[in-house]
């Protein structure tokens, strides 16, 4: 069998040629929903210039975590970036400010807590009991830093880091505005993984075999442990060759499981003054 590369570069620089073309836009009819969460933020800037090139909106999940480069995800450092973004058409919401683990569901007199590990703050790789309204905190404080820098209002969703969740925890970020995203099991783009075992190639074929309409992708903004990257080598390869089978990308906005809570329920932020740490 040919390399993916052989037919997909191809590919890729016939869609680069008809991108230049003033062709209007077809309706999108077999969507698939690319999603990014946070990460070191090294590849970030090449993952937009993918995404401008190939003209796909996506949804970006945002918690303040470490980066390579500046004073965090969503640090001064990177803000003129997140503000680029609205421009291209892109949608942002909370992946929790702390980069925030759920462990395990707790009763402590009468009152449902969880168990939480951050990852990232002030108390990352502690173990912590948050009631449902520190939880919400968590997930509101990312969601008005990203209202702050942007100027557009979050998305009513979150996803919880490592989309580890209960019920109860589900319930709970409802009641204070927020849908719960996971993603497909094909979806799953294979960045987090090892690539000596995982090499990029593999995961591209993968995923080119297995996604299918209407699925929702995650992959992340850089991923520390991976030593040889995802993103971008693999993410415009993947996006051209489902294209190239037919499919559309088109953001959570527009998911028939999330548009009607998007709409009814939106976000009503108060820009706190302490939201730029």
């Amino acid at each position: 069998m040919r390399p993916a590369s052989d037919w997909l570069w191809p590919l890729i620089g016939a869609t680069l040629w008809a991108g230049s073309l003033p062709l209007a836009a077809a309706p999108c009819k077999k969507p698939v929903y690319l999603t990014f969460d946070t990460g070191h933020m090294e590849v970030a800037p090449l993952i937009a210039e993918v995404l401008a090139r190939q003209q796909v909106q996506v949804t970006f999940f945002a918690a303040h975590e470490k980066t390579r480069q500046g004073d965090g995800t969503l640090g001064q450092h990177w803000a003129p970036w997140w503000q680029a973004r609205v421009a291209e058409g892109h949608v942002f919401a909370s992946h929790t400010w702390d980069h925030a683990y759920w462990r395990a569901d707790v009763q402590e007199g009468g009152v449902q807590k969880f168990h939480i590990r951050p990852s990232a703050g002030a108390q990352a790789g502690q173990n912590l009991t948050w009631t449902a309204q520190d939880y919400c905190n968590n997930l509101r404080q990312a969601a008005q830093r990203l209202q702050a820098m942007t100027g557009q209002a979050p998305l009513p969703l979150f996803r919880a880091p490592g989309g580890k969740t209960s019920p109860r925890l589900i319930e709970a970020a409802r009641q204070c505005g927020f849908a719960h995203v996971g993603w497909a099991d094909a979806g799953f783009l294979g960045d987090e993984l090892p690539s000596s075992t995982y090499p990029n190639a593999q995961l591209l074929k993968q995923s080119l075999q297995r996604i299918r309409s209407g699925d929702i992708l995650m992959a992340h903004l850089g991923i520390w442990s991976r030593q040889d990257p995802w993103a971008p080598a693999v993410l415009e390869p993947l996006i051209v060759g489902l294209k190239a089978r037919g499919l559309c990308f088109a953001t959570l906005r527009e998911h028939p499981a999330y548009r009607d809570w998007i709409q009814q329920q939106p976000l009503h932020l108060s820009v706190l003054p302490d939201s730029r740490k």
